[in-house]
């Protein structure tokens, strides 16, 4: 019996046979304990059937009777009046709101809510882009319920259609459906994704919910994370696509529906919804980045490699490691610190063992090295930072009213005696305060700067990374958490037993932690809640303006907002901010690892995603742990992940302190490969900061998914593990053990190979395996009518750019390649990027048959920043013999060096290599130039000679 019909026998139906109707299920009781009588009494409809989806819900509401008409109109403002269909299963409906509609440039804006409802205070700036294409928006006032459909000026595709029913507004639950023009989804999160895009071939639920969760990649799980990113991608069957964020930043989840469509459920705010008319994918993300805010430049040394564990017993075994790398020749850029460095996991202090961090630290600058050092937002209730915050009139999170306070813990301490200060436990041993940096006073955020301020007079540190920011806390409602914390803290002989906090479940004083619905955040763990992790819903932020219920998923958002302030204050110069918590827009002040991953090679291929879904959601400086954070890795999976973690912009090899050591140098063979893997991506580090820059400048995303390029190519829509810097450069890693080749697809147009495989030779688009041996470089490609800037690398950055540039120039049918760099001293402050000392050029090639010709422009010329020389040019697919006698650069003949320039006709690579070759700051404008003739057949027997054979 075949396998299929099995299954239809053992599950029942397929979902491909379920009927319209049944493709577009609400799921009305997402909790696990469904059953008729119960559904019945939501006053929903029980309709059981037998599918090969579990997430199938049997539970249903009457969508298509469920919303609102349309009673009023006021230009682009209707009222809203509950109409006399079914009532909300969860809550009151409110029973008359407002639907407002605008314009900001080509985006469309609509908002439904009330007014006097919270509103994220994100900073936005809302800069409108424009588009060759616009969106209209249609409102169906006549019909009960009403809906409204979002579509596309140019041919009319329904992008956002509510037709579908089922809209609901109460005070703590809001419901938005649509239909969705194709299945072709992106986005959401953050959650693992096993695709990049979504499934649309089951129903299935995602949380979003900040969350100190790790990520599970082993098999599909639709758990909710530590940030929240409430914004997705359509592409469209035209090949368009098209963006859609729903600003809110209470509780909520999305559900995928076979129709296509979605359901969108939040507890709180307002359905505050924003379209991005594209029509390219790459254009919704520029849209996207230039409206919430373009993300931060970060410093030429970030974008070098990172070591990092937690565990280090004492500095001299931090030492001992990073010595091995050097010994190695790897190339290493920053040393980073976990909480092992802290005096007992305290802010801002210096433990045991660590005494010398401050004269190391200096030796690694001596190195060319940098420091990245870890603080969490838990600040211990009883030493001298606590002690400065609550004298400076700093705020933390409080409890609403004096009669909730645990005074069992706040009686402890006399800092917090008699106070509202809400504790918690997190690493310290001692009770802990949580910063509110919603203060919109400026004293949080004064005290925050003030304090790294006085630690960089001891510790000459580089960069911040934040985690634990969700903000995640111990034990919350656990009478015995000795299991909560998968490093062991409860019950753990290094830590005290510190009593955890208690959320009110019961009475009043519960309202916030019971509210009707809890989504997808609550219902996939067994005895979960909103608290869970975390405090209580009903503490009070902002300046005790809002209840935490509100503002849970802003807290790493403010945090990362403050914490880049207050590192360019210590520092006086740009620095890196790596968060573990996000919202959108947060991509202005920080970058983000994906979070506590596991040392699998499902966890190498959900990287590959995550990297690419950031980028989407306006964080381009971001990456995994390398190697895995969780368990012991293996030898071959840590080469493969250090191999495609050379491609991310945050680039950190990070394990657990209860796994065996993952430096490269532990293996061999690692050390070897990830040596290759490093001076790979050294050399092309113009090019990855110039994506950079141009991000900031620009809003263009660095690291993105195939289609994006190719959006009209059938196959490209589903490509999850291959990926692509910028325009111009194609990356397909290893992602599955065991494996010496990888299977690659090119779209259509002329590639180049440029790792080991015949290097710089054409390769054929389609799909073809590519060997990939773990003493290669990982397949990589540039792709025709591309010019990528590179450099000759080092073990530091800092060397590294010392070194003379060059180009690879990838031609396409019509023999031309054009390309840019962008060049600054890499550390300057840039927060308005614009007033930036900086270079631009701008590179032209065209391969005529009598002559090769290459024009560099200046665009922008920086006043104090040196420039290398260009040394060397590499050019792909050149037809024409060159005669490099008549190299000339503005007309003036340069002598090339024939003994390490080269061409073959066969190959048809061009090598122009030369010391002092180029000097970039001659000329605003740099024409290049030598004669060429059409190709003989006198070298048929050469696979490749050198220029002093032919002369």
């Amino acid at each position: 019996m075949k396998l299929w019909v099995l299954t239809i026998i053992l599950f029942g139906i397929a979902l491909g046979d379920l009927s319209d109707a049944d493709k577009k299920r609400f799921d009305c009781h997402p909790e696990k304990d469904a059953s008729q009588q119960n559904c019945e009494a939501r006053g929903c409809v029980w309709s059981e059937l037998q599918s090969s989806d579990s997430f199938l819900p049997w539970c249903i509401q009457k969508a298509d009777k469920i919303g609102y008409k349309v009673t009023a109109q006021n230009g682009n403002n209707y009222t809203l009046m509950k109409n006399d269909g079914p009532k909300s299963p969860w809550d009151t409906d409110i029973q008359q709101i407002q639907m407002v509609v605008k314009s900001i440039g080509k985006v469309l804006n609509v908002k439904i809510g009330k007014d006097g409802r919270y509103d994220p205070p994100v900073d936005l700036p809302k800069i409108a882009v424009d588009s060759t294409d616009s969106l209209t928006l249609q409102v169906n006032d006549k019909s009960d319920p009403f809906s409204f459909v979002v579509q596309r000026q140019s041919n009319g595709r329904r992008l956002f259609d509510t037709s579908i029913g089922g809209l609901i507004f109460t005070d703590r639950f809001i419901q938005i459906a649509t239909y969705l023009p194709s299945k072709f989804m992106y986005g959401w999160g953050e959650n693992i994704h096993k695709q990049i895009n979504h499934d649309f071939t089951r129903y299935l639920r995602w949380g979003m919910l900040a969350r100190d969760e790790p990520p599970d990649s082993g098999s599909l799980d639709t758990k909710n994370l530590y940030g929240v990113q409430p914004f997705y991608m359509v592409l469209e069957p035209e090949g368009n696509a098209h963006g859609v964020l729903i600003l809110n930043s209470n509780a909520q989840d999305v559900t995928t529906l076979p129709a296509p469509g979605l359901i969108y459920r939040t507890i709180g705010g307002n359905l505050d919804m924003y379209f991005f008319p594209g029509p390219t994918p790459e254009d919704v993300i520029t849209q996207y980045y230039n409206f919430i805010g373009k993300p931060f430049l970060p410093p030429y040394w970030a974008l070098g490699y990172q070591l990092c564990r937690y565990g280090y017993k004492s500095l001299a075994e931090a030492e001992s490691v990073i010595q091995t790398m050097r010994n190695a020749g790897i190339p290493l850029d920053v040393a980073v610190f976990d909480i092992d460095y802290m005096m007992r996991y305290k802010d801002f202090t210096i433990g045991s063992g660590w005494e010398n961090l401050p004269a190391y630290v200096n030796q690694l600058h001596d190195w060319g090295m940098r420091v990245i050092l870890i603080w969490d937002p838990a600040i211990q209730v009883d030493y001298d930072t606590f002690q400065r915050g609550i004298s400076s009139g700093a705020r933390f999170i409080e409890w609403e009213k004096s009669s909730q306070v645990q005074n069992a813990l706040n009686d402890l301490y006399p800092l917090t005696k008699g106070k509202l200060t809400m504790l918690g436990v997190v690493w310290p041993d001692r009770h802990v305060a949580f910063p509110d940096f919603l203060d919109t006073s400026g004293q949080t955020a004064k005290w925050w700067s003030a304090e790294f301020q006085q630690f960089y007079q001891q510790v000459r540190f580089d960069g911040s990374w934040i985690d634990m920011n969700e903000p995640s806390v111990f034990g919350t409602n656990e009478q015995d958490p000795c299991v909560i914390v998968f490093f062991g803290y409860y019950h753990n002989s290094d830590h005290p037993n510190a009593p955890p906090l208690f959320c009110p479940t019961s009475g009043d004083d519960s309202y916030w932690e019971n509210a009707p619905y809890l989504t997808q955040a609550v219902y996939q763990y067994d005895g979960s809640a909103l608290y869970t992790k975390t405090l209580c819903m009903l503490a009070r932020t902002a300046n005790r303006t809002q209840p935490f219920y509100n503002t849970k998923n802003l807290y790493g958002w403010s945090e990362a907002k403050a914490t880049k302030a207050a590192l360019q204050g210590a520092t006086k110069q740009r620095g890196a901010v790596i968060t573990r918590s996000t919202f959108p827009s947060i991509g202005k002040y920080a970058g983000h690892w994906l979070g506590d991953n596991t040392a699998r090679w499902e966890d190498l291929q959900t990287s590959v995603i995550g990297a690419q879904e950031f980028n989407m959601f306006g964080i381009p400086y971001v990456g995994s742990d390398v190697c895995g954070f969780i368990g012991a890795t293996t030898e071959e999976l840590c080469l493969r992940w250090q191999q495609m973690g050379s491609f991310h912009s945050f680039f950190r090899n990070h394990n657990d302190n209860g796994s065996p050591a993952q430096q490269p140098t532990v293996w061999p063979t690692v050390a070897a490969a990830t040596k290759k893997a490093n001076l790979f991506r050294y050399r092309h580090l113009p090019y990855l900061y110039s994506l950079h820059f141009a991000a900031s400048l620009r809003g263009s995303p660095v690291i993105r998914p195939v289609f994006f390029s190719f959006p009209n190519d059938e196959l490209t829509p589903t490509l999850s593990y291959q990926f692509m810097w910028g325009p111009a450069v194609l990356v397909a890693p290893v992602v599955t053990q065991g494996s010496t080749s990888v299977s690659v697809y090119l779209p259509g147009g002329i590639w180049y190979s440029i790792f080991d495989y015949l290097e710089y030779q054409s390769v054929a688009p389609g799909k073809n395996d590519y060997p990939a041996p773990t003493t290669s470089n990982i397949p990589t490609f540039i792709r025709g009518g591309y010019i990528v800037p590179r450099q000759n690398p080092n073990v530091t950055t800092v060397d590294s750019r010392k070194n003379p540039f060059g180009l690879l120039v990838a031609l396409d049918g019509t023999h031309t390649a054009n390309g840019e760099m962008f060049w600054d001293d890499g550390i300057t402050i840039a927060d308005d990027i614009t007033t930036l000392d900086y270079h631009r050029f701008q590179f032209k090639f065209f391969d005529a048959p009598t002559s090769g010709s290459l024009t560099i422009e200046r665009t922008n010329k920086a006043n104090n920043v040196p420039l290398p020389t260009l040394d060397e040019i590499i050019v792909c697919g050149y037809s024409n013999t060159p005669d490099l006698t008549a190299f000339t650069i503005n007309g003036k003949q340069v002598n090339v060096n024939m003994q390490t320039s080269s061409y073959s006709p066969f190959t048809q690579i061009l090598t122009i290599k030369t010391n002092n070759l180029i000097d970039l700051t001659t000329a605003e404008t740099i024409l290049v130039k030598w004669n060429a003739k059409a190709p003989t057949n006198n070298h048929e027997n050469h696979v490749r000679y050198r220029f002093n054979d032919l002369i």
